[in-house]
């Protein structure tokens, strides 16, 4: 059997051993009322499967990630919305149905957790669709 050392640094960065990306990174969840909230989300995940694997309030995911109703809808930060990338047309149809939306309003399903997304801040609406 082979004893194998993980260096602490990637670890705690949730980089592959070895020096590979990153597996995890650091999202914020604002809810309404300001509070915030920083979990880890997977790589290849969803920001809303983020959500509900770490009971982010505020995020009702009703259609479960399938893009048919509005209540996972969140604000993404200013300074990451160009990183999040912009919404598909099936995305904007069902943003119609969304609570209060904004120039950076999105739904969290649609946004893929990737490692240029380490500290991801996204604010959640008063109400839900």
């Amino acid at each position: 059997m082979v004893k194998m050392s993980f260096d602490d640094t990637a670890t705690r960065y949730g980089a592959e051993p070895g020096g590979g990306a990153p597996t995890k990174v650091k999202i914020t969840f604002v809810d309404s009322n300001g509070q915030p909230r920083t979990v880890e989300g997977e790589v290849g995940s969803t920001v809303m499967e983020t959500a509900r694997r770490n009971d982010i309030p505020e995020i009702a995911a009703e259609c479960g990630g399938a893009c048919a109703c509005a209540t996972c809808h969140v604000y993404v930060d200013e300074k990451w919305v160009e990183k999040a990338g912009k919404p598909s047309q099936m995305e904007e149809d069902m943003l119609d149905f969304a609570f209060d939306v904004k120039p950076n309003s999105r739904l969290c399903c649609q946004i893929t957790v990737r490692p240029e997304l380490d500290g991801l801040v996204v604010t959640t609406p008063a109400q839900q669709g």
